[in-house]
């Protein structure tokens, strides 16, 4: 089969379409014929040899943990999904034709497969920060960095959970923000001053890792209050780094009831054939995304 794969840490140029043994589907897991897979900032800060703890990488390495396909093995031990089932999920090295799932869920009807490969690890991800910080119904959250992947989550799930969102991105992406639900503000020079003018504020989350821990800790009074999926050296400031996945399984069916009840929605801004993961991982790293960036196999 074909693969994506990396013999050193590196730029995305480290990555090479290689041909590989298809991985096979051991206890507990299923296997799937790879029609789509997640784009994450965590496949290129693996790629790039950061140290995350949850990820240990042994060289050379598969790339991807979010994949959409159609079941093709199911292991021992494993209920309720067949052969031909569709269905979306977390695993290791998606970036392939046949990938290994360890968390999965039956598609939502009429979601595509570029759609539904950009939602796991996203999803997880936010539901995760949002119980962390601590935030509750009534009061304000400010997301920095927030029209991404997870950021676009965790906009709607607040919302859903009648939590105010204050909202940090580019010009481009400002009513994009504002179709989410949140309150919209451009990052850059003054805008500490322009979120203080939309209220007071509760939490904060830092998706971006654009180096606002300490604006952030200032907004909210508490490093407590703080959360940061992005910014590794958050710790040295007693901001908490988040890192370590929860339930993907109970987060998947999280998505699969928001997404049928029309509360989700995550738009794929770009989606790239497998030979151009090396622009995918450099599209990624440059920011200013609009929802999600999916490989299509």
């Amino acid at each position: 089969m074909k693969m994506i794969r990396f013999a050193e840490f590196g730029g995305p140029e480290v990555l090479h379409l290689v041909e590989a043994e298809e991985p096979h589907a051991g206890p507990g897991r299923i296997r799937v014929a790879v029609r789509a897979a997640g784009v994450n900032p965590v496949d290129w800060r693996i790629r790039e040899g950061q140290v995350l703890g949850a990820h240990p990488v042994e060289l050379p390495a598969g790339v991807g943990l979010d994949a959409a396909g159609v079941v093709d093995e199911v292991g021992e031990g494993v209920e309720g999904v067949e052969v031909g089932d569709r269905v979306f999920g977390e695993g290791v090295d998606t970036y392939a034709e046949f990938a290994v799932l360890s968390a999965w869920a039956r598609m939502p009807e009429g979601l595509r497969f570029a759609e539904a490969a950009g939602y796991p690890s996203v999803v997880e991800t936010a539901l995760r920060v949002v119980r962390e910080v601590g935030v509750r119904p009534g009061q304000t959250l400010l997301v920095s960095g927030a029209s991404g992947g997870v950021g676009s989550a965790v906009l709607q799930i607040a919302r859903e959970r009648g939590i105010t969102v204050i909202g940090t991105a580019g010009a481009a992406n400002q009513d994009y923000l504002r179709g989410l639900g949140a309150l919209a503000t451009t990052y850059g020079e003054g805008w500490v001053e322009r979120v203080r003018r939309l209220g007071r504020v509760d939490a904060a989350l830092d998706l971006a890792g654009s180096g606002v821990i300490r604006e952030l800790v200032e907004l909210t009074g508490d490093p407590g209050r703080v959360v940061s999926i992005a910014d590794l050296g958050a710790p040295e400031l007693g901001v908490r780094f988040s890192g370590v996945a929860g339930s993907v399984p109970d987060a998947l069916a999280e998505a699969v009831d928001l997404i049928s009840r029309g509360r989700l929605h995550i738009p794929v801004e770009k989606s790239y054939p497998l030979t151009e993961a090396a622009a995918a991982h450099a599209d990624s790293h440059a920011g200013h995304t609009r929802g999600r960036r999916v490989l299509i196999i």
